[in-house]
């Protein structure tokens, strides 16, 4: 929700109330990522900071400059800040704007896959790589070469191969590409029209770059039909993920302006995904950011809201829970504050 409307919540009986608690408290922590390494939970959040820009629907108020990696033993234990893993003053082609990243893994290397600005105020996607989880990672010297827009997520599948997903509208700049091209005339479809899809790209083997043309993901509702841009509560916004869960493919991501993380089923990496219902209801502050993960069996959504900060929407806090899968397929809908 936005900042203007959050002036009546008592925050101290909303976070008595709140499903979880943030895992850190030193600094505010975003976009969080989560996976399971060697046996232990590492988190790839966004480190929001103030640097006292008003809001505005660009996202100029988002001016996260680094990465931290969070480290938990398990779901229950203290979470652990691993300090800098990277900073924008060590990206060679990046300006500002270190926005929701995330990791892999892959014969005893580390990756970190981050958006940020260019020089030119385009956004793109970069790899960085370490030895450790934690870091420090080193960026490559280019971005990702046909990469654009934000949020990038990687799904290592079965056979080994690994997908990145894509893509965020608004201040993430994906109403400007069609077919992967940049235009700045070009706008948000009407709400009557097919709306705007996230993006998949098989990566290389060496994971820095896309072993193909990058395309659009297909959410159709359930007679088949693509969603359309007015349908707000259902289309995609940001914040791509994947899992797999009983052989299917789960795609989530967030609805932005109406808040929801939703998912939709598929039976491939590339889709089509069957819009199937909500995880996560509305949070505090304006955005709604996500990963879910397997650990020791059980599943976890770890998302974030703005409750620590009171509501300021860009000083939000990484937080998990539960998730449970049911017989039918679908994942029950998660409220972060209980009534």
């Amino acid at each position: 929700m936005p900042e203007e409307s959050i002036e009546h919540i008592d925050f101290e009986e909303l976070n008595k109330k709140a499903i979880s608690k943030p895992l850190v408290q030193h600094m505010y922590t975003a976009d969080p990522s989560a996976h399971v390494f060697d046996g232990k939970i590492y988190i790839y959040p966004s480190h929001d900071i103030d640097a006292g820009i008003p809001f505005n629907d660009n996202g100029d108020h988002f001016a996260m400059e680094d990465y931290h990696v969070i480290s938990m033993d398990s779901v229950n234990s203290e979470a652990k800040d691993n300090g800098v893993a990277l900073h924008v003053r060590d990206v060679p082609w990046a300006d500002r704007q270190m926005w929701a990243p995330d990791a892999a893994h892959k014969d005893g290397k580390y990756y970190l896959f981050f958006p940020a600005r260019n020089k030119k105020g385009l956004f793109q996607i970069g790899v960085a790589i370490s030895d450790s989880p934690t870091g420090p990672f080193k960026a490559e010297p280019k971005a990702i070469e046909g990469s654009y827009s934000i949020d990038p997520a990687v799904f290592e599948d079965e056979d080994g191969s690994y997908y990145m997903y894509f893509g965020g509208i608004w201040g993430g700049q994906l109403q400007k590409y069609r077919n992967n091209i940049y235009d700045e005339a070009n706008e948000l479809p009407l709400s009557n029209q097919e709306a705007l899809l996230p993006i998949v790209a098989k990566m290389t083997d060496d994971l820095l770059g896309f072993a193909e043309e990058p395309k659009g993901i297909e959410i159709i509702d359930e007679n088949g039909d693509l969603l359309l841009e007015g349908d707000n509560d259902r289309r995609f916004f940001e914040a791509s993920w994947l899992h797999k869960y009983n052989g299917k493919y789960y795609f989530s991501y967030s609805t932005g302006d109406t808040h929801f993380i939703c998912y939709a089923i598929g039976d491939n990496p590339y889709g089509p995904f069957t819009y199937t219902g909500k995880i996560l209801e509305p949070v505090v502050g304006w955005t709604s950011h996500h990963s879910i993960c397997e650990v020791a069996g059980k599943w976890y959504l770890f998302y974030h809201d703005s409750s620590l900060s009171k509501g300021i929407t860009h000083l939000r806090s990484v937080k998990l829970a539960e998730i449970t899968h049911n017989s039918d397929d679908t994942i029950t809908t998660l409220k972060p504050y209980l009534d």
